[in-house]
C-alpha cells in the first residue's frame, strides 16, 4: 500500500529539474529487463514526449517515476527528492484499460480521490476539496456526469474523468500514459487544450504518446524508446519561463 499523509511530504530542492532519471533499469518479476539504463532530465515547466511502439517501456518508465514499480538499478529524483518524498507533487494518469470500470463508484467520488494525497485515507474531503473537484469536472466538460457510475461512461468520458482526478491533485509534475489515444475528436481537443494550459501555467508534463502529427510542435524534448532501451533523445528546446505564480495553487489546501 502506498502511504499517504502530509508528514511524508518534503519540500522541493531549489533550482533543480522537475524530474531527473539516471541509468534507470526496471525488471519484470521473472527477471527479464523491462527498461534498461534510461537517462533523462525534464526542467520545470517543460513537456517531454515518450515515443515508441507497444512494449517499448513507456508505461514502465512512468510507473517507476510514480513509485508504482521499484527500479533494479539507477535513480529517480523528483524536484531533487527521492520517489515517495513528494507524492503530492506528482500525479499519474494510467491508461483506461488499467482501471476496473465495473467498480461501483460515481464520477464525483473518483475525482475526489485525487485529493487523498493531501488528506490521508482516514480524513473526509472538506469543502475546499469538493470545490476543487467540481471545478476540474466543469473544466473538462463532465460536471453533468458527476453522479453517474463510472461503468456507464463512454471511452472519451472515462479519459476525461481520469484526467480530472489527476488535475484535482493539483500536482506540479503530471505523468500521462497515452491520454489522447482512442478517444473521440471532441475529447481529444479538450484534453489537448487542457495540457497546453497546464504547461502555460508552469506545470511539467511527461506524456507517453503515439500522436506523431503534433508532437514536434508540442514538446520541448522527445525520448524514443525501443524494447526497453533509450534509442534517441531529441535536443532540448527552451520553453517560455512560467509566470511567477505558476506553481501556486488556485485554491488553498484544507488544513
Amino acid at each position: 500500500m502506498i502511504p499517504y499523509g502530509r508528514h511524508l511530504h518534503h519540500d522541493a530542492v531549489p533550482g533543480v529539474a522537475a524530474l531527473e532519471v539516471s541509468d534507470l533499469t526496471v525488471a519484470y518479476p521473472d527477471g527479464r529487463t523491462a527498461l534498461r539504463e534510461v537517462t533523462l532530465r525534464v526542467p520545470a515547466g517543460q513537456r517531454l514526449a515518450l515515443v515508441g511502439p507497444n512494449g517499448a517501456g513507456k508505461s514502465t518508465l512512468l510507473k517507476a517515476v510514480a513509485g508504482l514499480l521499484n527500479p533494479a538499478a539507477g535513480r529517480v529524483r523528483i524536484y531533487g527528492q527521492p520517489v515517495g518524498h513528494c507524492r503530492h507533487r506528482v500525479a499519474y494518469l494510467a491508461q483506461k484499460g488499467e482501471v476496473d470500470w465495473r467498480f461501483p463508484i460515481s464520477v464525483r467520488r473518483l475525482v475526489l480521490t485525487g485529493r487523498y494525497v493531501h488528506l490521508g485515507w482516514l480524513r473526509r474531503p472538506r469543502p475546499a476539496d469538493r470545490r476543487i473537484a467540481e471545478d476540474v469536472m466543469q473544466r473538462l466538460g463532465i460536471a453533468h456526469l458527476a453522479d453517474r457510475q463510472i461503468g456507464a461512461l463512454s471511452g472519451g468520458q472515462q479519459q476525461r474523468v481520469l484526467l480530472a482526478r489527476a488535475l484535482a491533485q493539483e500536482a506540479e509534475l503530471l505523468l500521462l500514459d497515452e491520454p489522447t489515444t482512442a478517444v473521440d475528436v471532441d475529447t481529444r481537443q479538450v484534453l489537448t487544450g487542457v495540457l497546453d494550459e497546464l504547461q502555460s501555467l508552469g506545470r511539467t508534463l511527461v506524456v507517453a504518446t503515439h500522436d506523431h502529427a503534433r508532437r514536434d510542435a508540442q514538446y520541448n524534448q522527445i525520448v524514443y524508446l525501443r524494447e526497453g532501451c533509450q534509442v534517441h533523445l531529441s535536443p532540448e528546446r527552451p520553453s517560455d519561463p512560467p509566470p511567477a505564480h505558476s506553481l501556486e495553487h488556485n485554491h488553498a489546501h484544507p488544513a
